[in-house]
């Protein structure tokens, strides 16, 4: 893998854990708009990322949620997530 995949990965990894935690936040405040504003821009910026990793360089997680946009299964190409070095 590339250096932009591992950027990417990386962004995915930020804005995951950016989600989780407005998500928390959320539980407990939920008519807080301005963090429903930030909640709403990071899902579709964390949506984005996961979709431009996919496009290039195969499906980030497995069980129905990532389509098999070619005519193979793409899935067992990348390294397993153990096999990542950052």
């Amino acid at each position: 893998m590339d250096n932009s995949c591992y950027q990417l990965l990386f962004k995915i990894q930020q804005l995951s854990f950016t989600a989780l935690e407005l998500n928390l936040y959320l539980d407990t405040h939920p008519n807080d708009q301005q963090t429903l504003t930030m909640y709403n821009k990071v899902h579709r910026d964390l949506m984005r990322a996961v979709q431009e990793y996919e496009k290039y360089y195969g499906p980030l997680v497995n069980f129905g949620y990532s389509p098999a946009s070619q005519n193979y299964w793409k899935w067992i190409e990348g390294p397993w997530p153990w096999e990542i070095n950052y």
